[in-house]
């Protein structure tokens, strides 16, 4: 008879304890969902903030809105020269670096390797940069500027100058300088995501 009394006193105890450890899972449980519930509420809000804003209110489509109206009129400026704005920028790293390789090329105008590939292959058919193999590195192919593309840069000159005064004439010209280096903060504050 005693051993019958300790099993039902040690199952009881193992019974407490049980429910000890239910009660403390279940507070653990509440307290995490609370957190999580806050969580969600702050991340809706943070969601909310735009959504309930029109387009013209979000940056980032300022910003692509904005990018749409400079390459409207630089292609107006630069009609008879048939280039584009990435082009123009290929061909301007290429003037102020020399031979680079490919993936210098891609960091340096913010593009993936294989839009890069097809602009290199378009302006070298148009006989505005050249590719050799590195004589450094006979595994890369480095891409340079000729004088061709060189002299379509000057000529271009004046026209590219006018789409870039054209796409921020709008502001005072107080104005123009910290709005470019504002914008330059925010790419430099971000300047580690991959290109699109």
């Amino acid at each position: 008879m005693p051993t019958a009394r300790v099993g039902k006193k040690h199952q009881a105890g193992e019974n407490a304890n049980s429910r000890s450890e239910a009660a403390a899972a279940l507070r653990h449980a509440g307290k995490t969902a609370l957190k999580s519930e806050a969580v969600a509420n702050k991340a809706t809000a943070n969601t909310d903030k735009w959504r309930t804003k029109t387009l013209m209110s979000q940056p980032g489509f300022l910003i692509r809105r904005l990018y749409q109206i400079h390459v409207s009129i630089f292609v107006e400026e630069c009609a008879a020269e048939a280039i584009t704005p990435v082009q123009h920028s290929v061909l301007a790293t290429l003037d102020q670096s020399g031979a680079i390789d490919q993936a210098t090329l891609s960091r340096a105008v913010a593009l993936d390797r294989t839009s890069v590939a097809d602009i290199v292959t378009r302006l070298e058919r148009r006989r505005l940069l050249k590719r050799h193999i590195s004589p450094n590195d006979r595994r890369m192919v480095l891409s340079e500027l000729t004088d061709r593309g060189r002299a379509l840069l000057s000529r271009l000159a004046a026209a590219s100058t006018r789409a870039h005064d054209r796409t921020i004439s709008a502001l005072p010209e107080k104005e123009r300088a910290l709005f470019l280096q504002t914008l330059s903060r925010l790419i430099n504050a971000r300047d580690d995501r991959p290109e699109a």
